[in-house]
């Protein structure tokens, strides 16, 4: 039987929407699907690229309350104000690339991992025929994601649902799947990829029981997002200044400038500290893992939780990182700091409380939907099979 076709479509603001279309791809073939992947933002012009992507860095960096004020305005129930009307236009009038690529494919179904490709979609009333599914990637629903038509909404949690709920969609088509990942984040036997990046300790004069104290230090992982937002180099150089008896890899992602600042950094605290750029082994990093820091994203954040990870959120932006953060904390599973002060007594108290931490990782294990990539797949192709 030949594989039905199954385009994802994602949008490159941030990595998490990309990283979401990837892991569903990847387990389609396994549900009889053939599936390409589309990020629309590589067939528009590129002002228009650097509005939504670049633009979008910038402000969440540098002004924060502006973003904010942006995403509160347009989560606002009611009609859609010149804003909205505004970008609705662009986003339509600079879709024929991207739709004219989508025609020739002609799938069988179509999933959205952004809420833009879907809204442009129905507004076009391109699917009228083909349907349509939205993948929600963050632990909050923005009103923006709320479109006529839609097959089925999959969702991270069940307070994601039940705002769907409220916002008209019938409990038929929603589907708490959890964020998708790909396969390798999920509870690791033997972690050990960790321990051989970081750089060997200091074992000048050092007895045989005091090395092997040390070789016990507990790891910890920053990060920075795909983008390596953030002052990466600073943050890692306040940590270990304010706490002794630990390790720390900082992953810069594809910032060759927090990488280059951090590597000059590293000298100045050595056996302790090592950077890397952008890497496959993310997983593997933070199953080897005593505690992460990081960006409260909706991807990083389930990948976090479907390793087990004892997590510290760091500054989170304001509007989706801010709901991302705050379902960690509810659930138990996440620390959460707004500052260089804050975030190094966070860091302190799980070092010094390793029961603590411990108790944290179970909890993030119980929310973590490793599975759900491909209960994802799965959930569409049995839709095309009638089922």
């Amino acid at each position: 039987m030949t594989p039905r076709k199954l385009v994802v479509l994602s949008v490159s603001a941030g990595a998490g929407h990309v990283r979401a279309a990837e892991a569903i791809c990847a387990q389609a073939q396994a549900a009889g699907l053939d599936c390409t992947h589309i990020d629309i933002l590589q067939h528009v012009p590129a002002w228009f690229r650097w509005l939504y992507a670049d633009f979008y860095a910038v402000l969440v960096n540098r002004a924060p309350l502006l973003w904010s004020w942006l995403y509160g305005r347009m989560n606002q129930a009611g009609p859609p104000g010149l804003l909205q009307r505004l970008r609705r236009a662009a986003e339509r009038r600079l879709g024929a690339h991207w739709l004219a690529q989508l025609a020739t494919l002609a799938p069988d179904a179509i999933l959205c991992t952004h809420f833009l490709p879907a809204e442009v979609l129905m507004h076009r009333k391109q699917t009228s025929a083909t349907p349509l599914f939205v993948h929600v990637t963050d632990f909050d629903l923005h009103a923006m994601w709320l479109q006529p038509g839609i097959q089925m909404y999959f969702v991270g949690c069940e307070e994601a649902a039940f705002q769907l709920r409220r916002g008209g969609v019938d409990d038929a088509r929603i589907d708490v799947s959890g964020l998708a990942l790909m396969p390798a984040f999920r509870p690791m036997p033997d972690p050990g990829v960790l321990a051989s990046l970081l750089p060997p300790h200091q074992q000048q004069q050092k007895s045989p029981p005091q090395q092997e104290q040390q070789a016990r230090q507990p790891a910890v992982l920053l990060m920075g997002g795909g983008g390596g937002f953030g002052g990466l180099d600073a943050i890692a150089n306040s940590l270990l200044e304010a706490a002794d008896g630990f390790q720390m890899l900082v992953l810069a992602g594809r910032n060759a400038q927090a990488l280059a600042a951090l590597q000059a950094l590293a000298p100045r605290w050595p056996g302790r500290l090592a950077a890397l750029g952008y890497t496959s082994q993310v997983a593997e990093l933070m199953a080897g893992a005593d505690i992460v820091i990081t960006k409260p994203g909706g991807l990083s954040s389930a990948e976090c939780l479907a390793i087990g990870a004892a997590i510290i959120v760091n500054a989170p932006i304001p509007g989706q990182e801010e709901r991302n953060a705050d379902y960690l904390l509810e659930h138990g599973a996440a620390l959460k700091a707004v500052n260089a002060a804050t975030l190094a007594w966070r860091l302190r108290v799980l070092l010094e409380h390793p029961a603590q931490r411990q108790a944290m990782a179970l909890r993030a294990r119980r929310l973590g939907r490793p599975d759900a990539a491909r209960r994802i797949a799965d959930a569409i192709a049995r839709h095309l099979d009638g089922h």
